[in-house]
């Protein structure tokens, strides 16, 4: 029986909604989305400022502020939904550096204990070893 890691339990309990949020999120969180959004507003611009014959959204490009407004509104959600899923991961991986960290803990004390116990017993090994001398020493004398 395989033994899940707590990335792999977290992963497996993510619904569609959380892989969908969190993919918008790093898509939007990345240089990629900059770059591709900058291009498109300036052929908008571009298209809208040089356009001859039809300007489908002329200056000061009140379709595009409402393109811009509609995406933030949907993307700010989506974005706190995300943050608020690490936030809960990195609280579980807390608890988990947390829990092996006091498991860690009460297996060096018990490993700690036997050691004493081992070396008390060898002292007290030596004790009566020397006391055996001592004895064969009275004794041949």
């Amino acid at each position: 029986m395989k033994s899940f890691t707590w990335h792999e339990k977290h992963e497996n309990s993510l619904s569609f909604g959380d892989r969908l949020s969190d993919n918008v999120a790093n898509g939007m969180g990345s240089w990629r989305f900059i770059i591709i959004q900058t291009v498109f507003v300036i052929i908008w611009m571009g298209l809208n400022i040089t356009g001859f014959v039809f300007h489908w959204d002329v200056y000061p490009f009140i379709l595009l502020n409402l393109i811009f407004s509609t995406q933030a509104a949907y993307a700010a959600p989506i974005i706190m939904m995300s943050q608020n899923r690490q936030s809960k991961r990195d609280r579980i991986q807390a608890q988990e550096d947390y829990q092996t960290n006091i498991d860690a803990k009460k297996e060096i004390e018990t490993l700690q204990i036997r050691l004493n116990e081992i070396e008390v017993q060898k002292l007290d090994k030596i004790i009566q070893m020397l006391d055996a001398m001592k004895l064969n020493d009275i004794k041949s004398v």
